[in-house]
């Protein structure tokens, strides 16, 4: 199918939509995107238009979802930007466990609850994971729950998953990682179970309350807010401050800033990462 050119008049109503139902703020420049996003949608939907897209979308809960799918960016790799895992090896994970220690008295596992919300296909939270297999050795020692959430449903049934292919694979993951934590089946890589078996997903729509989740000692959100306003993006991390533990760490993106965004939050810095920290915490 010919690519479909979008009008300003189409471009400003699905912008206005998908920001309603995902945060997720797209202005002029993005009629490309949009086009190259949507094209096979276009085709399965047998529209002639976007605006005939946007009726039989907003009409349908599925084709909704579809439209999100098609729009969430679920542009990640394994151990992406590799500080922030560096980070959590050297500095947070340790000092969590020292901080939790000392409350338990040995009487009880150590909880350790690490969330990333925008987890995409699932690379940052098998990451995470393995990192603390890596360091920990014997996790049944500790109560851990890590936890993935994603806007897109297709995402989130691939990170379920765990299967990969070659090219996800290539993307960020070192030799001695994949033989030790995935097996091969074919042309694709599985996440093996000890590693799957810590890991849960669920679909999430961040611009909507989540408090039900619970508490967690450390929350990854990066490279999610860039796509928000700024007002949402306010939003936003007020609410992942009410689910943060008070001493509790959260890891953005190395180009993000919550100067003058979220003054709840204090900036930290270890060697060349930075975290964020309730700015009354402990």
């Amino acid at each position: 199918m010919q690519k479909v050119k979008i009008t300003p008049q189409e471009l400003q109503l699905l912008a206005k939509w998908i920001k309603d139902i995902s945060g997720i703020v797209l202005d002029e420049k993005k009629a490309y995107l949009i086009e190259n996003r949507f094209t096979n949608l276009l085709t399965e939907l047998k529209c002639e238009s976007y605006e005939e897209l946007y009726r039989k979308a907003r009409a349908n809960r599925r084709l909704e979802q579809k439209v999100i799918d098609a729009i969430t960016t679920n542009e990640t790799l394994f151990f992406r930007d590799n500080s922030p895992f560096e980070l959590l090896k050297n500095k947070i994970i340790p000092d969590l466990i020292d901080k939790r220690s000392s409350k338990s008295s040995g009487l009880f596992a150590i909880r350790i609850r690490i969330w990333s919300a925008g987890c995409s296909t699932g690379q940052e939270i098998y990451s995470i994971a393995i990192v603390l297999k890596e360091l920990l050795g014997d996790t049944s020692k500790y109560n851990i729950r890590l936890l993935g959430t994603d806007i897109s449903d297709k995402a989130i049934a691939q990170a379920s998953r765990g299967i990969y292919n070659k090219f996800e694979i290539e993307r960020g993951l070192p030799q001695n990682i994949l033989r030790k934590y995935f097996t091969q089946e074919g042309n694709f890589w599985k996440v093996k179970d000890e590693i799957r078996a810590m890991c849960t997903f669920r679909k999430l729509n961040l611009m909507l309350p989540f408090k039900s989740i619970g508490k967690f000692d450390i929350i990854f959100c990066r490279n999610v807010a860039i796509y928000f306003s700024l007002e949402d993006r306010k939003i936003l991390f007020e609410r992942l401050a009410e689910v943060l533990e008070k001493d509790g760490y959260l890891i953005i993106g190395s180009t993000e800033s919550l100067t003058n965004i979220c003054p709840l939050f204090v900036p930290k810095r270890h060697l060349r990462s930075v975290y964020y920290q309730l700015r009354n915490g402990a």
